[in-house]
């Protein structure tokens, strides 16, 4: 299955000289901000966009081939592509599996016993990505690694990307190209800051220094609200890559026409207005379309967690941000996110042993700077299925759905017990494509509050391990309304430490 975006987001419609939007492609014109289009479509059928080599991937809007990211000649500050250099991984790669072997074994006797040919490894740990031998089924191969003793798991490459969207309003977006400052003021008046109490929150925190990482469609680079906000080495050089194209340019690259245009420059302007302090890192998983697949945002994730390649030097993200979702559970992801958490904990997940062999980078990265933050979005499609990575178990992550300005789940929200916070994810103002501010409804909106926030506490705490900091987001927080169990994030509450009064129902 496909990884999605997390929002019902949609290219806003362009006003026109007579005050009406224009909602190309729909057919119809509305008045602009007065009232919302209902639309009952996939926002974005997308498959996780991650890996070294890059995505890319045929499709309406997608990117007609894939580039592998190449070999870094010049090495210096910031050059990062290169570490991830092979073979390029295709946005729907049905042909291509991922393996982990036990301690111990070795790949090149399995391989020749089983079939397959390695493409890729995941770093020095002992997982690989394969393709299935020719005349071969992926069903028939998954089965045959599955059964021998050497291999921990074999498992298909997982897709995904934007999360689906079912039936979501999208409100019209203010398409006046507005000065920086009108922009501002614009997404300042909104609710949810009022909602999570963020003033007082910034009052004490604002995030200085902290970098969390926004694995996304790209984010335009220039936009006033998030240009002053980026990540850059001591020589001024952007921390960012893109694994789709396989470079350092992590640009917004789709056109209005397409599923994923300014999904993440959106995603990232609400980071801005959370944690005007932090430091945004942009990471190119998705394509144009908002798809990618399991193991470029796999690679694209350790990365972040490193992007010189040092552990010893504190240059990576305390916080990631994944706005996107798949229905497909994976264990390679699973290991991903503890590996990111440094969640050594055999009895939460097998699959990750820092003592091990191949995991000596993330053992010396863990024991010098500690763990990053996961918050993933929970999906919009209102049931409560499982959507991940956002439900899988591992400590120092949580799952983040939407509320609206009642503080209630609204109807597109996925919801159930895997589900760890709500945040406010209807008609949120922020960022959009051409310097202008957009209102977009989706958990793919309400996931950036929570890693914004995240950001405030770790400043305030930056010893703390990311359980420490999910424990505080979900614990001094608010009810959801109409809820008994799921709270709803409060910024106040968790960077000063206290329970909120009442419920705000």
């Amino acid at each position: 299955m496909p990884l999605h975006h997390v929002s019902s987001l949609i290219r806003p419609p362009v006003p026109s000289r007579a005050g009406t939007a224009n909602l190309s492609g729909a057919g119809l014109q509305a008045p602009a901000l007065q009232r919302p289009l209902r639309l009952s479509a996939i926002f974005a059928a997308a498959c996780l966009c991650v890996a070294c080599g890059g995505g890319g991937g045929a499709g309406p809007g997608g990117d007609a081939s894939s580039t592998p990211l190449a070999a870094s000649t010049s090495g210096g500050e910031g050059s990062t592509a290169g570490r991830l250099a092979g073979p390029a991984v295709a946005i729907s790669a049905g042909d291509e599996f991922v393996v982990m072997l036990n301690p111990g074994a070795d790949m090149a006797p399995v391989a020749a016993t089983r079939g397959g040919q390695v493409l890729d490894r995941f770093g020095n740990r002992p997982i690989w990505r394969l393709s299935v031998p020719a005349g071969a089924t992926l069903a028939g191969t998954l089965a045959a690694w599955q059964a021998d003793p050497r291999v921990r798991f074999a498992e298909a490459l997982p897709e995904g990307g934007l999360p689906v969207a079912r039936d979501l309003v999208v409100w019209a977006v203010d398409l006046v190209v507005w000065a920086v400052g009108l922009g501002e003021a614009q997404a300042a008046a909104q609710w949810a800051p009022q909602a999570l109490a963020l003033l007082p929150a910034q009052a004490l925190s604002r995030g200085d220094g902290v970098r969390v990482a926004v694995f996304d469609t790209g984010i335009e680079l220039n936009h006033p609200l998030i240009a002053p906000r980026l990540a850059r080495t001591p020589a001024g050089r952007l921390v960012g890559i893109d694994l789709v194209d396989g470079d350092d340019d992590p640009s917004e690259t789709a056109q209005s026409g397409d599923r994923g245009y300014g999904h993440g420059t959106h995603v990232a302007g609400i980071v801005a207005q959370a944690a005007p302090g932090a430091q945004i890192m942009p990471v190119r998983v998705l394509d144009r379309s908002g798809r990618g697949n399991g193991w470029v945002l796999a690679e694209a994730l350790m990365w972040a967690l490193d992007p010189d390649g040092n552990p010893a030097t504190a240059d990576g993200a305390r916080v990631l941000n994944f706005s996107l979702s798949t229905p497909q559970p994976t264990r390679l992801l699973r290991a991903a996110i503890a590996l990111a958490s440094c969640d050594d904990d055999d009895d939460d997940n097998g699959d990750v042993d820092l003592g091990a062999p191949g995991f000596e980078a993330d053992k010396a990265r863990c024991d010098a700077n500690g763990g990053a933050v996961v918050l993933a979005a929970a999906g919009n499609d209102g049931t409560t299925t499982p959507q991940y990575p956002a439900a899988e178990e591992a400590e120092g992550k949580l799952a983040v759905t939407a509320v609206g300005v009642d503080g209630r789940l609204p109807a597109f929200a996925s919801r159930g017990p895997w589900v760890g916070l709500a945040a406010p994810g209807d008609r949120i103002v922020s960022a959009w494509p051409g310097g202008r501010y957009g209102t977009v409804s989706g958990t793919s909106m309400a996931t950036p509050w929570a890693a914004g926030i995240a950001a405030l506490v770790i400043n305030r705490n930056p010893d703390w391990k990311p359980v420490d900091v999910t424990k505080r987001l979900a614990e001094r927080s608010l009810p959801v309304c109409g809820q008994t169990e799921l709270r709803r994030l409060h910024a106040h509450g968790a960077v000063a430490d206290f329970v909120p009064e009442g419920n705000g129902c």
